[in-house]
Parts: structure tokens; C-alpha cells; sequence
């Protein structure tokens, strides 16, 4: 799906999180970014990948990661989203998608028979120097965090 691929230079952008900040990945170079597109708030695959990541967190962040979720929900429905499961990482409100088509992860889905455009749920490691290190496209959301850090 993505026209991606590892050692790719990441899309920039700035994205606003649930809180109405801005959150520019450039200026997280020097970090290592897990960047996960997922399709809505609050469904059962999604609250499992991101309860997986939230339980993980801590250990993400000691091997020196920050989590960022990104989906086309409004920066209200992440707000809902993060204090119904206690998420510690910001969620992105790419309602317009552009971060979304920037990653190549919007395209024709199929469920149940019928075919439509969304999100398909990927994940990118970027390193410190804003290359992509890694592309899951087969997530497993009940053990996403375990796919990151093998």
C-alpha cells in the first residue's frame, strides 16, 4: 500500500494533537518515533493496539522511542479516546489526511464484502535521523509492541 519504503526520509510534518498542540517531526530528530496510522477511536482493533502500546509505554520509552498515533478523528474523539484508556502518548487529529496520504496509508479497503477508501493500519519506526527504520503492515494489535522491539 505505502509507496514507502525502509530507508526512505520520512514525510515531514506538523500535526496537531487532542490538546490542539502542534507536534512537528522534525523537531523530534534525535529521537527514535514509533508512528502508528490506525482507522477510528474507540473499535476493538484499535483500543487492543493502542492499550498493547499504553502497557508497553514505559518500556518503549527506557529503549529511548516516543509513540505518536495518528488517525482522521477529530482532536475531540482522541480526547474521549485517551481518558477512557489512560493513553500517555498524543493521538493526531488528521481529519483533512495529509499526514495519512503523505505515509501512502489511505486506499481501498475491503470489509464484509463491500470495498471503501480508509486508513490501513501501519506502523513506521523512524530513527534518530528522520529515516524510516522499519514498515509494519501486518499489525498484530494485541501485540504490536512486541513487533516493534524483537
Amino acid at each position: 500500500m505505502t509507496h514507502l519504503k525502509v530507508g526512505d526520509k520520512a514525510p515531514s510534518f506538523i500535526g496537531i494533537d487532542q490538546n490542539g498542540e502542534s507536534i512537528d517531526l522534525s523537531q523530534l530528530a534525535g529521537k527514535k518515533v514509533v508512528l502508528y496510522f490506525y482507522p477510528k477511536d474507540s473499535t476493538p482493533g484499535c483500543t487492543a493496539q493502542a492499550c498493547d502500546l499504553r502497557d508497553n509505554h514505559q518500556m518503549l520509552l527506557s529503549k529511548g522511542y516516543i509513540v505518536l498515533g495518528v488517525s482522521a478523528d477529530s482532536q475531540k474523539s482522541h480526547q474521549k479516546f485517551i481518558e477512557k484508556h489512560n493513553l500517555p502518548f498524543p493521538l493526531i487529529a488528521d481529519t483533512e489526511k495529509e499526514i495519512i496520504k503523505a505515509f501512502g496509508v489511505w486506499g481501498p479497503k475491503k470489509f464484509m464484502g463491500k470495498t471503501f477508501d480508509g486508513i490501513h493500519r501501519t506502523t513506521f519506526i523512524i530513527d534518530e535521523q528522520g529515516v524510516i527504520e522499519e514498515i509494519i503492515d501486518k499489525v498484530k494489535t494485541k501485540e504490536h509492541t512486541n513487533q516493534i522491539v524483537k
